[in-house]
């Protein structure tokens, strides 16, 4: 049957409300922390605490179409199965129904509602192991509803058992998935090679401890099917990128770059991942908890997507920023607005923030991919040169680890980024010697800090909270700007986490003051401006109006940072080497500290 992705969305609702489920709707795709996983990369996730035991508001008959980000697959995008955003369609049972009335519904929604053939129908179960027993009941109910015999296969645990990897407390249990034919007109195919998984029931009758399995006190349902992967299937299709949630952000590619995604296998690779990468860039700053790109944490892989995107933009000779800006809308508008409205009122805010990201790496490519070709060119000099006096001399093919380091460090390519420009040429990454450069680093900064040379308020000596003490001299320079140039510091305290400020001045801020500075900071940061280091004369530092926060710690010599004309403070250090490294800046709280002192709470993010 041919369907949209929209109706496809509330078929699934519409059949499940009819079996007395409630749609619970989307949450967001920002994991919470309290799952181990940075995203929601499945549908169940957020409703973990009820699959435990606890009572849901709603009842105990869910649905809802969750989206999901996983990221464990990057570098698989680009083919015509592997996204990195995608939606589950999804269906629980809080210690209600079980696997008979399951069985029979998901038989039900896929012979009758979307018209499968129940004689070319495949099942597999949990064949059991130490653990767990065979799932013979799951066996014995799809045989009673009529899947042949000789359709059902018993797997073990790597095929036919769910868990959240990596992590402990969560519901686990047997799975019972579906298949079809990947071709339904084919005579005889052989499970599995000629055959597509379509979703799948987890029967939840465990909860995952550190030494093994308990039994649950309440069973669960947990069905899970891929949107994506269904509106495909059911499309007669066999690339993920012709389905309607595509297909107009294609044809906008082949008309920007006069490329055919049919015709040309190097330009159809690139529209992918341009495609994929900025449909999960739109929904991770459009979120309701949305982040943005950063060196850290959920940011750090949003930034990595957006900058591998920039790059296949520029493969396929298009301006990155005006192009992903332009599939950006296109999804917003044409294909997720009505299912996700939230991304509606974020549309100018989404685009402004993609167009800002990809000019401030554009600025840096050139020169990181003239380093980069200066790394492959030494290689090969040293290559040429000790094969003629060497026959036996085995060439090398690995960049180091400290050249790795600096295209970071100095030009913001994440690792991953020089890992797969390297693996087209043929060549490796040092990545033992990436990680030991990045150590070396943080000893460094370490080492400057217990010299005694600027505290700063830091209470680690991580990356992190070097860029938090960066951050402290833009938020100075912006409160002069922003408030009064008689601002100033009078005391900090940086952890990992976040920056605490304190600065005189005599009544609270207004929100519109607030604002003002924390736009102020990020427009520092966006310039990516580098920071300058220069050692010079107390008398030297004055006459150029460096700022000296506290006069009195500072000898005949001091240490300067200046951060364009924007920002010049005496200070002992150490500090990120551009702005761009800070991500975004968020002030939290500004409240009262003391008599005539304010203080601010703030996030790097």
């Amino acid at each position: 049957m041919k369907i949209t992705s929209k109706q496809l969305r509330q078929k699934w609702l519409s059949f499940y409300e009819s079996k007395g489920h409630v749609n619970v709707g989307a949450v967001s795709l920002i994991g919470d922390g309290t799952t181990g996983v940075m995203f929601n990369v499945a549908g169940m996730q957020p409703l973990m605490p009820y699959l435990l035991g606890k009572p849901h508001p709603l009842g105990r008959r869910l649905c809802n179409v969750q989206g999901c980000v996983r990221t464990v697959d990057i570098d698989s995008v680009g083919d015509a199965s592997h996204f990195t955003f995608f939606e589950m369609m999804g269906n629980w049972s809080l210690g209600d129904y079980f696997k008979k009335e399951k069985t029979a519904w998901t038989f039900e929604l896929l012979t009758k509602e979307f018209g499968l053939d129940k004689d070319k129908l495949c099942s597999t179960v949990f064949e059991g192991n130490d653990a767990a027993p065979r799932d013979e009941e799951t066996a014995s109910l799809l045989r009673s509803l009529g899947i042949l015999p000789e359709h059902i296969f018993y797997l073990p645990k790597s095929d036919n058992w769910w868990e959240l990897e990596g992590t402990v407390g969560t519901p686990c249990g047997p799975d019972n998935e579906w298949f079809y034919p990947i071709d339904p007109k084919k005579k005889d195919p052989v499970f599995p090679d000629d055959y597509v998984e379509i979703g799948n029931d987890v029967y939840m009758q465990y909860r995952k401890t550190e030494t093994g399995y308990v039994p649950l006190e309440n069973k669960n349902v947990d069905t899970g099917f891929g949107l994506d992967r269904m509106l495909l299937f059911l499309n007669g299709l066999h690339d993920g990128y012709k389905t309607d949630l595509f297909a107009g952000v294609i044809a906008a590619l082949e008309q920007l770059t006069g490329r055919r995604y049919d015709e040309d296998g190097e330009a159809r690779k690139a529209m992918r991942i341009v495609a994929d990468h900025t449909r999960t860039t739109v929904m991770l700053i459009g979120d309701v908890n949305g982040i943005l790109p950063s060196n850290t944490g959920a940011g750090y892989i949003l930034r990595r997507l957006m900058r591998r995107a920039i790059r296949y933009c520029r493969k396929l000779g298009v301006e990155p920023a005006s192009t992903m800006c332009a599939v950006a809308a296109a999804f917003i508008d044409e294909v997720y607005g009505e299912a996700y409205p939230l991304l509606v009122g974020k549309k100018d805010y989404i685009l402004d923030e993609i167009k800002k990201e990809a000019e401030r790496f554009e600025t840096m490519l050139e020169k990181g991919m003239a380093e980069f070709e200066k790394c492959i060119a030494g290689i090969e000099r040293k290559n040429a040169f000790m094969a003629g006096k060497d026959p036996a001399y085995v060439p090398e093919n690995t960049i180091g680890g400290k050249q790795a380091f600096r295209l970071y460090d100095t030009y913001g390519f994440p690792l991953e980024l020089t890992e797969e420009m390297a693996a087209e040429r043929g060549y490796g990454v040092d990545k033992e010697g990436f990680d030991a450069a990045f150590r070396e680093h943080q000893e460094k900064s370490r080492g400057d800090l217990h010299a005694g040379e600027a505290k700063g308020g830091l209470e680690s000596h991580s990356v992190q909270a070097v860029r938090y003490h960066t951050a402290t001299h833009l938020l100075n320079a912006a409160l002069k700007a922003v408030l009064s140039p008689d601002v100033n510091q009078k005391g900090s305290n940086i952890t990992d986490e976040r920056m605490r400020f304190d600065f005189n001045f005599s009544r609270a801020m207004t929100p519109e003051e607030v604002k003002a500075v924390e736009d102020l900071v990020n427009q520092k940061i966006a310039e990516d401006i580098p920071v300058v280091y220069k050692e010079m004369s107390l008398e030297e530092a004055r006459a150029e109006h460096f700022v000296g926060v506290f006069d009195s710690k500072y000898g005949d010599v001091v240490k300067t940072y200046s951060i364009g004309d924007f920002s010049k403070e005496m200070c002992g250090g150490p500090h990120a080497s551009r702005t761009g490294e800070l991500g975004h800046f968020r002030i939290v709280k500004e409240q009262s500290s003391s008599a005539g002192v304010r203080r601010i709470k703030a996030v790097l993010e």
